[in-house]
């Protein structure tokens, strides 16, 4: 089974890390959530706490397949803060493999510099950040461009969700999941 890891962080928008490990469970991913703050109950924006699966130091990254990262404007920046996610994040891209990001966590992406001439798209009140210098931003709902995808916001995390499956599991079991939850 595909395993991908999706990272917690004080403050994360809590629709986006839950809407979107759901549908990629329902679509047969293996989805590993992940702490960042040294504590599997992470609080986020809206005072929701969840449970991670795990802590960020117990990870074996050579497993995962892709990196997700939620947005929430403060998860976002804990999240930006965390020098060895960001280690691992270029990694990814380095070798070929996914990574995925929604809302605000695309500017964690353009600071790194790998939106540079890529299509990408984020919360639409970010799109003039200067860390998103160089990308091709786009107001669709969710947009990829090779083995980076990204998405606009909370509103469409289903969106978000099914395009990571079409892309990891093939079309059919991502519209196999929209069917199922009564979304086409």
């Amino acid at each position: 089974m595909k395993k991908v890891f999706l990272f917690l962080a004080t403050g994360f928008e809590e629709v986006e890390a839950v809407i979107a490990a759901n549908l990629l469970l329902r679509g047969g991913v293996e989805i590993v959530t992940i702490s960042i703050t040294g504590n599997n109950l992470v609080k986020g924006s809206h005072g929701i706490s969840v449970k991670a699966d795990k802590l960020f130091e117990e990870i074996n990254f050579d497993e995962g397949i892709m990196l997700v990262l939620p947005g929430g404007l403060v998860g976002m920046n804990n999240l930006n803060a965390h020098e060895n996610l960001k280690k691992h994040i270029l990694e990814y891209v380095e070798n070929g493999k996914y990574v995925a990001a929604i809302c605000s966590a695309p500017l964690i992406f353009g600071g790194l510099g790998i939106l540079k001439g890529k299509k990408a798209t984020c919360y639409p009140s970010l799109r003039f950040d200067s860390r998103l210098k160089g990308a091709i931003l786009s107001d669709d709902s969710v947009v990829q461009d090779g083995k980076i995808i990204t998405g606009k916001g909370p509103g469409f995390t289903f969106d978000f969700g099914l395009k990571i499956i079409a892309e990891l599991q093939g079309q059919t079991k991502s519209d196999e999941v929209a069917q199922d939850l009564l979304l086409i």
